[in-house]
């Protein structure tokens, strides 16, 4: 697979102009958001990783195969940064949602291991405000047992009032979930 970085941008009027589909990636910080899109595309060190959450200020084009575009989004709900600076995130991650013709399909992943937040049911609650279609991937299914991954997946689709069917179960270590997460992105753009 051919994956290559278009540019970063923050503003509309600075986001690439072509005619592909756009996958958009969200998640909290240190949610493993561009380890799960180095997996997808198959690749180390695409998306950079960075060792300390909330690196991922801009919004990051990448190019695939000439057939896609994913679109990595700064990961929201880090504490170590100014309200200022997490409103900015905020606005820019809206202003991307709403007002991106190109986009087909948000990904929002979250950490299996732990309880949606707050900020996570707002982020969802906008998507489908905005009538985006959301694929939800579970990430850092490695970190748990068998049954921990049926009960936690369990406690998310309650607390998100979602059947399980809509998440992948994913591990971006093991590379688990790859093949069912590009069978329902292909399916949504295709």
């Amino acid at each position: 697979m051919n994956a290559e970085f278009i540019k970063s941008a923050l503003l509309p009027k600075d986001y690439p102009a072509h005619d592909l589909s756009e996958v958009a990636f969200l998640g909290r910080s240190n949610v493993g958001k561009s380890s799960v899109i180095n997996v997808l595309l198959g690749r180390k060190s695409l998306v950079k990783v960075g060792k300390t959450p909330g690196k991922t200020r801009l919004i990051n084009f990448f190019n695939i195969d000439n057939k896609m575009v994913f679109v990595d989004l700064p990961g929201y709900g880090y504490a170590k940064v100014s309200k200022k600076e997490k409103e900015s995130w905020s606005k820019n991650i809206y202003a991307y949602i709403s007002s991106r013709n190109q986009l087909k399909l948000c990904v929002l992943i979250l950490d299996i291991r732990r309880v949606p937040t707050e900020d996570d049911i707002s982020v969802i609650n906008m998507l489908y405000e905005l009538d985006r279609d959301v694929l939800f991937i579970l990430n850092k299914s490695d970190k748990l047992s068998g049954n921990e991954i049926a009960k936690q997946a369990k406690v998310i689709s309650d607390k998100l009032g979602l059947i399980k069917e809509n998440f992948v179960i994913f591990s971006a270590t093991k590379k688990r979930g790859t093949d069912e997460a590009w069978e329902k992105i292909n399916k949504t753009l295709y």
